[in-house]
């Protein structure tokens, strides 16, 4: 099944750039992270299977349709079928997955494959797939590896995490061959944690201002 490159979470990527990667291991803050988000016109999450409350998480984040729930560390064909039977919009992976990619095409469920190398990126274009993710993004090279690369994948896409901060995001955005960068650094429960959610707000709030 080809790739719907008109799906509303790529459109969406392209006009927020920040793709906030979350991990949760206490539920009751999934009001409060709902709320962030939307305060902020970040109407995306993607919730990693790094947890086991993985699929209860993408489920009450997703109850209320206000936000774009994905699933991240999706590793497996079992962790894409929670995720989706819980409400994912869309499903991120570490590596090329081929069971998890299959899967998320027949459901027309966008997939970001995680690559790192030519071999990596070439096979999730033969998938029909050319918006990858990028990871981790400084330890293979980053803006370099990405400039490099886009030579000849010049019609693929690059959604970097792994290294990627407030200090750098911009630089990462400004790059033509990046549709939006991804990373703990845009929400975590820690944080969260911290106040409530305050401190969190106003760092999303500064990273959302930072961008053209």
């Amino acid at each position: 099944m080809p790739v719907n490159m008109e799906h509303k979470i790529y459109q969406q990527l392209i006009q927020t750039k920040l793709l906030p990667l979350y991990t949760a291991t206490d539920l009751s803050y999934l009001p409060k992270v709902e709320e962030i988000l939307l305060d902020n016109n970040v109407p995306l999450i993607e919730v990693t299977f790094r947890s086991e409350f993985a699929g209860e998480a993408i489920k009450q984040l997703a109850a209320s349709g206000k936000l774009m729930v994905g699933a991240g560390t999706v590793r497996t064909l079992a962790e894409a079928k929670i995720a989706i039977e819980n409400g994912a919009q869309f499903v991120v992976s570490p590596a090329i997955v081929p069971e998890v990619i299959e899967y998320c095409l027949e459901q027309d469920i966008p997939v970001f494959p995680g690559t790192a190398t030519p071999r990596d990126i070439q096979s999730a274009t033969e998938y029909g797939i050319n918006v990858v993710k990028f990871f981790p993004a400084d330890i293979y090279g980053g803006l370099k590896a990405i400039n490099a690369l886009s030579g000849p994948f010049y019609d693929v896409k690059f959604l970097p995490t792994g290294g990627i901060n407030q200090e750098n995001f911009v630089e990462y955005l400004d790059n033509p061959h990046v549709i939006g960068v991804g990373g703990s650094f845009i929400l975590s429960e820690k944080v969260i944690k911290e106040d409530n959610g305050k401190k969190m707000n106003q760092i999303l709030h500064s990273l959302v201002q930072q961008i053209n």
